[in-house]
């Protein structure tokens, strides 16, 4: 009988350590999840704790430097020939371009391009024939670089005079760009962080709060349009070279803390 209450004992004790270590790790475990959840909460709330702002800056201005080119060809059955036709109205284009106040240094002829043209057509027998040589077509093109925009403006809309002379002409639409387009850069990204900045303030405001430190700023990619237009904007930034009257924007995302 003894033994079997000392038996009885033991299986007793063992039971108790064995609940009370069990407790003891659940309590532990308990403590611990406490102890994350209140730093997952306060990590939350810090990570909110802030104010994403997209601020955008604006600026027109008008080109200050334009590019124009034309070109014109000759057909010959001889190549030699076909130079020497090319040759005198080269010199009949680039007399008349220095006639309108246009500098030899900006008259850029560029080198002959050369192609053989072949016809095809029935003989005598009605039999097809296909690729006979024809002679050969000499292009030739010239462009200007000028910062007297107005005038190489005017001289691409009356270039019918070279026409006039007897001299087959094709006239490309002038190209705008503008120089100081760094200086430009610099007083939108300015005036995109000012932007940024204030709607930052007014919501901080609002909300009861102030603004902290600014923990990223990121910069958007220039737009380049005609004022006014419906360009669309492109992922990697667009550059309108058709008008000489041109729009820029630029954004700029901050992202402050809020205190």
């Amino acid at each position: 009988m003894k033994i079997d209450v000392l038996l009885h004992n033991i299986n007793h004790n063992q039971f108790m350590n064995k609940n009370i270590i069990a407790v003891a790790v659940g309590a532990l475990g308990f403590v611990l999840g406490l102890g994350l959840l209140g730093n997952a909460v306060k990590n939350r709330n810090k990570s909110e704790n802030t104010i994403s702002v997209t601020g955008l800056g604006t600026k027109q201005f008008t080109s200050d430097l334009i590019t124009w080119s034309g070109s014109f060809s000759k057909n010959n059955s001889d190549l030699k020939a076909a130079y020497d036709e090319l040759a005198i109205d080269r010199k009949v284009i680039n007399d008349y371009l220095l006639s309108k106040g246009i500098k030899q240094a900006e008259i850029v002829f560029s080198s002959v391009d050369i192609q053989k043209q072949f016809r095809s057509y029935n003989d005598s027998n009605g039999n097809y024939v296909q690729g006979e040589f024809s002679g050969y077509n000499l292009t030739q093109k010239v462009s200007i670089e000028s910062k007297e925009v107005v005038k190489i403006e005017n001289l691409s809309r009356n270039i019918t005079e070279i026409i006039n002379r007897g001299i087959e002409f094709t006239s490309s639409a002038p190209s705008y760009f503008y120089t100081k387009l760094a200086t430009v850069k610099q007083e939108m990204i300015a005036s995109a962080t000012k932007d940024a900045k204030e709607r930052a303030e007014k919501i901080a405001e609002n909300s009861g709060s102030s603004l902290g430190n600014l923990k990223k700023a990121t910069m958007g990619v220039i737009q380049i349009t005609e004022p006014n237009s419906n360009e669309d904007y492109s992922y990697g930034g667009t550059f309108n070279t058709s008008s000489k009257e041109k729009e820029a924007n630029i954004t700029i995302k901050l992202e402050y803390e809020v205190n």
